[in-house]
């Protein structure tokens, strides 16, 4: 569905639609290739997917179109999925898009998008060193993933599951963790409103592991001199990006003094309170500030870990609070008060000091991916006009994130 077509050329797996046997023998004339192009319909018209061979079988839904190019002697479908990716190629579907509500694409326009086509040479040398940039910044996020996964793994370990204490309570020794850790950890349960929890662990808010909470703001679009500065301006739609750097809109400083808008910290955890992206998180890599679609939640000293983790976890709970016929909406008060278990300061200090380091180093990756993208974009066009050669770039990406 156009939903899984990712914003780096592949395909998002995650919550992708299955069907079964009868429905896929059914629809087998939109069973996808190896070197397929797929585009979404609608909405978002500029993205598209190369299809690879673990894709292959996979059904082209009706609100994607498909691009096939045969025998790939003039034209590589790699080296198309990229030129189809520069600035002014999506520029031109966006201008060409049918529907004044929504663009709309249709195999007519789709055919008709200007294509300069170098050697075939060229177009393989062109694909093999963007398909080496992409490589990587694949390679960090996988790595990404499985330093979220274990963050996460040890948060359910040390405070959803209380393993520690369930061996301490046994005669045990916890599994994992050097002595001192554990002596962190109490050898008992107690009664709560939350059921059994390790004695002295309190049940509060989540404004209680917060320096501050509270919501963005947007100055007035109306003056001029409060947008396009260098203070880096969040929308509810990024939320969707775990770790953020950069936006696409930034305010001044006085568009930050003269409105509701505040200047949240590295470090600071994210909720989305409106529409689609109701209850999704992200942390922001550098102070930030954003609209009023989001809720900032500013750690307290050590928490950062603990408190982004934890609303990660809680990502779905909150989405079930949000209310409104329309519109799913959150609030300040909804997320504030949001229940979390809270244990002893110095188990909050220990979790930091060992996952803290993984998420410095999910950072590091993700930032390093940027970078990496970054370069892909500024090459694709220079490599394809001819202003750049291919040794020139090859020269450019040596050395870079290794």
């Amino acid at each position: 569905m156009p939903t899984n077509i990712g914003g780096d050329g592949g395909i998002a797996e995650t919550g992708i639609a299955r069907i079964d046997q009868s429905d896929v023998d059914r629809l087998s004339q939109h069973k996808l290739q190896i070197a397929d192009i797929v585009f979404s319909r609608r909405g978002d018209v500029t993205k598209n997917a190369l299809i690879r061979s673990h894709e292959v079988g996979w059904l082209c839904g009706t609100g994607c179109l498909k691009v096939r190019l045969g025998n790939e002697t003039i034209a590589l479908a790699k080296f198309i999925s990229y030129y189809l990716r520069q600035p002014d190629i999506k520029e031109w579907l966006v201008r060409h898009a049918v529907g004044a509500t929504m663009p709309n694409l249709n195999t007519g326009i789709l055919s008709a998008v200007p294509i300069f086509l170098p050697p075939i040479q060229i177009q393989q040398g062109i694909a093999e060193i963007l398909g080496a940039l992409d490589g990587r910044i694949a390679l960090l996020r996988e790595t990404n993933t499985t330093l979220e996964a274990i963050a996460q793994t040890l948060f359910k370990s040390w405070f959803v599951d209380f393993d520690p204490v369930r061996a301490k309570q046994q005669g045990l020794e916890p599994e994992g963790m050097d002595a001192e850790t554990a002596a962190l950890f109490p050898d008992s349960f107690e009664e709560s409103e939350l059921g059994l929890v390790p004695r002295g662990w309190r049940v509060g808010n989540l404004e209680d592991c917060c320096i501050r909470l509270e919501s963005g703001g947007t100055p007035k679009r109306s003056v001029a001199e409060y947008w396009n500065g260098n203070i880096s301006w969040l929308t509810s739609g990024e939320v969707r990006n775990p770790i953020v750097f950069d936006t696409k809109e930034t305010i001044t400083e006085l568009g930050l003094k003269e409105s509701s808008a505040k200047l949240w910290p590295e470090g600071t955890t994210v909720v989305a309170m409106y529409g689609a992206t109701a209850g999704e998180v992200c942390l922001l890599a550098q102070p930030t500030t954003a609209n009023q679609a989001c809720c900032g939640l500013i750690p307290r000293k050590d928490f950062r870990a603990f408190l982004f983790f934890y609303v990660r976890r809680e990502r779905e709970i909150l989405a079930a609070k949000s209310s409104g016929s329309a519109q799913q909406n959150l609030n300040k008060g909804l997320v504030s008060g949001h229940q979390v278990l809270i244990p002893f300061d110095e188990v909050i200090v220990a979790y930091e000091s060992v996952v803290g380091e993984l998420l410095n180093g999910w950072i590091s990756n993700e930032k390093q991916a940027q970078t990496l993208a970054s370069l892909r974009d500024t090459l694709l066009p220079r490599l394809i006009s001819g202003q750049l050669r291919l040794p020139e770039a090859e020269a450019m990406i040596e050395g870079i994130g290794r």
